[in-house]
């Protein structure tokens, strides 16, 4: 059997600064959207473009606070052609939280807290 990647799923608190910053730091933009006939939940999948591989957001309206996220030991990576330009918007919007130029990397925060690693492409 062979498997390809399809989406990977995040829940947001606030689905529309999500939207927001995702378009903004990483381009991503709305490919499909499923809201629950009573309100419950909505489903949102964002697309680069470029790939098939869809970033899914889930806002649930029964969450009262933010996400615990726990340890944060998980992240996406995110490569682009362009890394001195994407590093230079990241620095201008606020969002690196975590540098390591020994490795060519660093991570941005989305208004979750979850970590995205920006990588050159190599």
């Amino acid at each position: 059997m062979k498997f390809s990647m399809d989406h990977f799923n995040i829940n947001v608190f606030n689905l529309e600064k999500s939207l927001l910053f995702y378009d903004k730091a990483l381009g991503l933009r709305e490919i499909r959207r499923k809201e629950a006939e009573d309100g419950s939940y909505i489903i949102v999948f964002l697309g680069d473009g470029a790939s098939t591989t869809r970033l899914e957001l889930t806002w649930l309206r029964a969450m009262d606070r933010p996400y615990n996220l726990g340890d944060e030991e998980f992240h996406i990576a995110f490569k682009t052609h362009e890394f001195d330009a994407a590093h230079q918007h990241h620095t201008e919007m606020g969002c690196i939280c975590f540098e390591n130029p020994a490795m060519g990397i660093y991570f941005i925060k989305d208004p979750d807290g979850y970590w995205l690693e920006i990588v050159p492409n190599r």
